[in-house]
């Protein structure tokens, strides 16, 4: 980010470390969600022309305090992978509760803030909507539902949302491969 070091905030940045600094001990059941996932996956609805490819980028980091920073970017590939255009716009907050309960709290570049409740089980989160608040310009969203999935170093995300007059119906489906940092 181009921010000014005399600008920069005089507070440890989001890291995707578990070591410096530990992890929450409360963020033990999100813990192998911690790092930047990147892969492709395909959008499909049908109120859409599809199913249409994209690519994205998730980072999930911490700060040493009792929650997660989730940040996802998604961009539309053409048929020989080559972008298109941006796409989604993501950004939030994994929060744990007792027993292994979730929170994942979401903003939406599109108007839309989203509340999920969930669970954490051996490598998978599941999660759906509690709330779902749209600004008069975004589209109508009545539910949603989101599985993440480890197989080994790929996290395989979808996703199935009620929307625009549709039931509940599969929307996203993406394999993210955990991108090595050199923290």
């Amino acid at each position: 980010m181009n921010v000014p070091k005399e600008f920069r905030q005089p507070i440890p940045a989001d890291t995707t470390d578990l070591n410096v600094p530990p992890l929450h001990q409360s963020c033990a059941p999100l813990r192998e969600l911690v790092g930047v996932w990147h892969g492709e996956g395909e959008v499909d609805y049908p109120t859409i022309d599809g199913p249409v490819r994209f690519g994205q980028q998730v980072t999930i980091s911490h700060d040493g305090r009792p929650f997660l920073r989730h940040q996802a970017r998604a961009w539309l590939l053409d048929a020989e992978g080559r972008v298109l255009r941006p796409a989604a716009w993501e950004t939030g907050f994994w929060r744990p509760g007792a027993e292994g309960r979730i929170e994942l709290l979401l903003t939406h570049a599109t108007g839309l803030l989203e509340v999920f409740y969930g669970s954490a089980g051996e490598g998978t989160w599941e999660l759906e909507t509690e709330t779902v608040l749209g600004t008069a310009t975004a589209k109508q969203v009545r539910a949603a539902q989101r599985r993440y999935a480890l197989d080994g170093e790929v996290l395989e995300v979808a996703e199935s949302r009620a929307m625009v007059g549709e039931p509940m119906t599969p929307h996203v489906a993406a394999r993210l491969r955990r991108v090595p940092t050199s923290e």
